[in-house]
């Protein structure tokens, strides 16, 4: 099973993504800041790859070398920030080592996090060199500490926004959760029927809305909104991701039916395409973790190239795929 990357990232975020290929388990490491082994993920935190530390809401910094470093803690999305419950261990006159089940994180997997020394400074692992970070503009959003989302306009993004009309408008931007919903960047361009602008995101789910010369509205087009918080209307936008799944072998199966979470578990709608090395099929997933399995002329079974697997509520085995 594989997964297909037609696009490109703009968010300057730790995102962790399983199955990347058919790559050994070992080799599937976005940075020296965690790797997987077998059913965990392993967070490391490694001194010597940094040189400062941000102060907790602030904007100052200090030399690891001005304080000892008497602990860690791994803080993110995951675990709603705390700053107590994730402490590492330490392995090393300068490692610290924490090691989580897969299944103890959340459903949605946005894996964004830093790292807690001794409960009030923060480092970085998007970025190892945190003194050397580079802040665009002044577009901060964060909980405890700054997330750069550098977002640009491309000719041919994978999520493209059009607002129709407004003919007499001076200027529309656009403004939502991929750019800390700034006010002034995105400057949307004039077209002959309205406005419109292409980004290049990754998947995942996005609010969103316009403001056309200072008044902010949710996009008419699109059907999905949701409340937010000042009783207006957000709109939403669902990123999604080409995923292939694959079985070799079988050469002699009639029938291969691929089910999971993802089709309601169903037992005959998702046929696989036979092939020359066994079976496949293409579909596009949202991000989050998703639970499957392959049933062989109605035998049921977890996915073989695939090492990860967790148990539902009733106890059976599942092949899992998280698509960040």
């Amino acid at each position: 099973m594989r997964i297909q990357y037609p696009y490109l990232t703009f968010l300057f975020v730790p995102c962790l993504l399983l199955l990347q290929g058919r790559a050994p388990l070992a080799a599937q490491t976005a940075s020296k800041s965690y790797y997987f082994e077998e059913d965990e993920v392993v967070f490391e935190f490694d001194l010597r790859l940094y040189q400062k530390a941000e102060a907790d809401g602030t904007l100052q910094k200090l030399e690891f070398a001005d304080f000892d470093v008497n602990q860690v803690a791994v803080s993110g999305d995951f675990n709603k920030w705390s700053k107590k419950a994730w402490k590492m261990k330490k392995i090393g006159p300068y490692t610290f080592q924490l090691r989580k089940k897969i299944k103890d994180f959340n459903d949605d997997f946005t894996w964004e996090f830093k790292f807690l020394i001794n409960g009030h400074y923060w480092a970085d692992p998007a970025n190892l060199r945190v003194d050397e970070k580079i802040i665009s503009d002044d577009i901060w959003e964060g909980v405890y500490n700054l997330d750069v989302y550098n977002v640009q306009p491309v000719e041919h993004g994978n999520a493209s926004f059009f607002l129709e009309g407004f003919p007499n408008a001076q200027q529309v931007i656009l403004s939502g959760e991929f750019n800390g919903w700034n006010e002034h960047n995105l400057k949307m361009k004039k077209v002959d029927n309205g406005w419109l602008m292409n980004l290049e995101l990754p998947v995942g789910r996005y609010e969103y809305k316009f403001i056309a010369d200072g008044n902010w509205l949710h996009d008419p087009a699109n059907p999905e909104t949701v409340v937010n918080m000042h009783g207006t209307l957000n709109s939403v936008l669902r990123l999604t991701k080409v995923v292939v799944f694959e079985l070799a072998g079988y050469p002699d199966a009639k029938k291969v039916i691929l089910a999971g979470t993802f089709n309601n578990w169903n037992e005959n709608k998702t046929r696989m395409e036979r092939t020359e090395s066994g079976w496949k099929f293409s579909m596009n997933l949202a991000a989050g973790k998703h639970h499957y399995k392959f049933i062989v002329d109605g035998k049921w079974m977890t996915d073989p190239g695939n090492p990860l697997s967790e148990h539902d509520p009733y106890g059976n085995l599942n092949s899992i795929l998280l698509v960040q």
